[in-house]
């Protein structure tokens, strides 16, 4: 017997609305900071800074363009593949607005510098809480909808897409362990390596479960639509998805090789990385072969061309990931463009072409109608395309000219170039390529923009869309549908929720237990004391200012950095760090032992350098933080500071929260009078006071040193 149902299509056009809107959004930030980098009086007010744009971009990207773009090809996908409307549309929609809030708090905070620092998750805690709400409310509606399906067999698209919800919850829940300070202020409940460890665990299968496995489960439903074709195979999809989601959650370490973190976990990340390479270009294969037949198709069809490329774009960057994560490829690449350049072609080629030719293929049939315009359309491709080129491509070539000069030493056993900003501008001609390719790749969003809007408007709105199919027998098995081993977890839902969790979080439990109970792991230094009130407040500064986005603070132990700024990190160094700085990109030079003789400058050299970099540094690519010179530091949360840091373990005296201002003021003063020696008059309380108190200490716990250069409470 039939039964007759609705598709919803209206949730469907406004998720797809705010991926085309958001997705040009965001690229207009990222191309402002790609320009920033070469202009830095593009950098035009404290809340329009480099180091505060840049956080936004990649959650705009990220969260409000391909986050958008997930839920608009779930919610279309989903119903069709169960032959079902969505579980609740109530749901629906408080699914959309939470996200479109979300997304409205994220464009507000990151601006005013309201931050944790740490990559992918720099939303603060009440907007954390929101997440995991709207996220919640997300997966009830999936697997509502999942429940209440005519479709006995699930397909392997929602396979995809029942692991993302659930390996992103538990990764959005672990990452976000957080001790609020004040309203829009809190801490790290982790601190150093521990911090690390689950920070790139986050943040290395946020690509994983966000960027990739979702996103896959559209590959699966989109493109053998577009091709009308069946996919290619069924059991090559199986081993696809669970090799992938087992392996992939144990890659995290890769992003901390030579680092501070313990060396079995390094080399767990590196293998489990380098396997990554199978699964993943089995996915890929899987994909181009579903086209086998449509080959002539593919040279009329811009849909099949952006799906084409974006599927190449995968399997180009899931087969260099685990290449740059071999310790040989790494030390060539970390902290330079060239992981920017490996981003990028999963991002623009992987994510945004995917979406684009998602967006192409939707938009018609939602409304009735034809696309307006095939020949923009390809257009679109092939400017899109371009950009893609000119903006990887000189950044390759950056990234190798840094880690070359970097290293380079004359026959003396000297380093040829000891001023870092050689390097920087010795790249610039990539900076404006990148910004170049920047353009190109908005240009062509903006035809699709255009292209979508004459399309829409010939044609309206199917909100409801008509549909009937027979009810499913509960129980009942057709005949030879059990035989097949994959079947028993196909049919059963909630099964493959709870087994799909256990698989992921195998990895993690593995990987951070022994990190967290073994003290051998993280090594005290006796040396090592808490930051000072003063020191504590210039660190929030230096947090909120996006200066991590920029400088690193990790040395690792190769000659060509140990001669350039001193002893490798050891992980004691990091224990009162909550959250860690090590930073993933070096713009400029590494931070950790600024504070050190071998680094130390005069407080005033900071002092100008802060408020005109190119005063200190000829050519320097640095914004002015005008701003520190006038703004006072809020003491007022001082205290609570204090407090939470105790809370945190940090071993502040019982009372010292009560006299931490004092304490704070003391200190202070110490930094006026040593820039009133060169002639530099500034009041005690203005936060460039903090700030450098904040730089004059980084690496000074484990140096023996015989002078205390500026005043420090001890």
């Amino acid at each position: 017997m039939m039964e007759r149902f609705k598709y919803d299509n209206k949730i469907v056009n406004a998720f797809l609305m705010a991926t085309i809107v958001f997705g040009i959004v965001g690229m207009l930030v990222g191309l402002t900071i790609a320009f920033q980098l070469v202009l830095p009086e593009w950098n035009i007010a404290p809340w329009l800074t480099f180091g505060r744009l840049r956080p936004l971009h990649t959650n705009a990207v990220i969260f409000a363009f391909v986050g958008n773009g997930i839920f608009a090809g779930v919610y279309y996908s989903l119903q069709r593949l169960l032959k079902t409307r969505m579980f609740s549309d109530v749901l629906s929609w408080a699914h959309f607005w939470g996200w479109q809030l979300i997304i409205l708090s994220a464009a507000i905070t990151l601006p005013l510098g309201i931050t944790t620092s740490k990559e992918y998750a720099e939303l603060e805690w009440p907007i954390d809480i929101a997440i995991t709400l709207v996220w919640v409310v997300f997966g009830i509606n999936m697997v509502g909808t999942i429940l209440k399906r005519r479709e006995r067999h699930l397909y392997v698209a929602i396979w995809f897409y029942i692991a993302t919800w659930v390996t992103v919850a538990m990764l959005h829940i672990v990452n976000s362990f957080e001790l609020p300070v004040t309203l829009w202020k809190s801490y790290s409940w982790y601190a150093g390596v521990q911090d690390a460890l689950v920070q790139w665990w986050y943040g290395h299968n946020a690509v994983a479960f966000f960027l990739t496995t979702p996103y896959l489960g559209l590959m699966y439903y989109f493109l053998p639509k577009a091709a009308e074709r069946p996919v290619y195979s069924y059991k090559l999809s199986i081993i696809h998805f669970w090799a992938l989601i087992f392996i992939y959650i144990w890659a995290g370490p890769h992003h901390l090789l030579y680092s501070a973190l313990p060396d079995w976990a390094q080399t767990l990340g590196t293998v489990f990385s380098i396997m990554l390479i199978a699964p993943s270009w089995g996915g890929m294969l899987n994909g181009l072969l579903t086209l086998r037949g449509a080959w002539d198709r593919v040279r009329e069809d811009p849909i099949l061309k952006f799906f084409v490329v974006a599927v190449t774009c995968y399997g180009m960057s899931t087969l260099e990931g685990p290449l740059l994560s071999t310790k040989f490829f790494n030390s060539i690449s970390h902290f330079t463009d060239w992981t920017i350049a490996h981003v990028h072609i999963g991002g623009l080629g992987w994510n945004g072409f995917l979406t684009f030719g998602m967006i192409y293929w939707l938009v018609p049939r939602m409304y009735g109608t034809k696309l307006y315009s095939k020949g923009l359309a390809n257009t679109h491709f092939w400017i899109g395309t371009l950009g893609i080129i000119f903006y990887a491509i000189p950044l390759y070539f950056a990234g190798f000219t840094q880690s070359l000069m970097w290293k380079q030493f004359t026959p003396d056993g000297y380093l040829v170039y000891k001023n870092f900003l050689d390097t920087v501008l010795q790249i610039k001609y990539a900076y404006w390529l990148r910004g170049l390719g920047g353009t190109l790749y908005l240009s062509g969003a903006l035809i699709m923009v255009y292209n979508v809007w004459k399309t829409v408007a010939a044609g309206k709105l199917v909100t409801n869309e008509d549909a009937e199919a027979p009810a499913m027998e509960r129980g009942y098995v057709p005949a030879g549908e059990g035989t097949y081993w994959h079947r028993w977890i196909e049919r059963k839902p909630i099964q493959m929720l709870v087994f799909s969790l256990v698989l992921v979080a195998i990895g993690g439990l593995v990987e951070m237990v022994p990190t967290f109970l073994v003290k051998s792991n993280v090594p005290t230094i006796a040396e090592v004391t808490p930051y000072t009130p003063l020191e504590l407040q210039g660190r929030d500064i230096y947090i909120r200012e996006g200066c991590y986005t920029c400088h690193s603070q990790m040395i690792r132990p190769f000659r060509s950095e140990t001669e350039r700024y001193g002893e490798y990190s050891k992980a004691g160094e990091f224990i009162y760090d909550h959250p860690f700085q090590w930073g993933s990109k070096r713009t400029g030079p590494d931070l950790a032992r600024e504070g050190t003789l071998k680094l130390r400058k005069p407080d005033s050299w900071h002092y100008y350098h802060m408020y005109d970099p190119r005063s200190m540094s000829a050519g320097s690519l640095m914004p002015a933080y005008t701003h520190l010179f006038e703004d006072a530091i809020d003491t007022a949360t001082t205290a609570a500071k204090i407090e939470a840091m105790r809370t945190l373990g940090v071993p502040y005296p019982k009372d010292f929260a009560s006299e931490a201002n004092a304490d704070l003021e003391q200190q202070a003063k110490g930094v006026v009078a040593s820039l009133a020696n060169e002639k530099i008059e500034t009041a005690p309380d203005k936060e460039i006071i903090a700030l450098i108190a904040y730089l004059q200490r980084l690496g000074t716990d484990i140096e023996k040193r015989t002078t205390t250069g500026t005043a420090r409470t001890q």
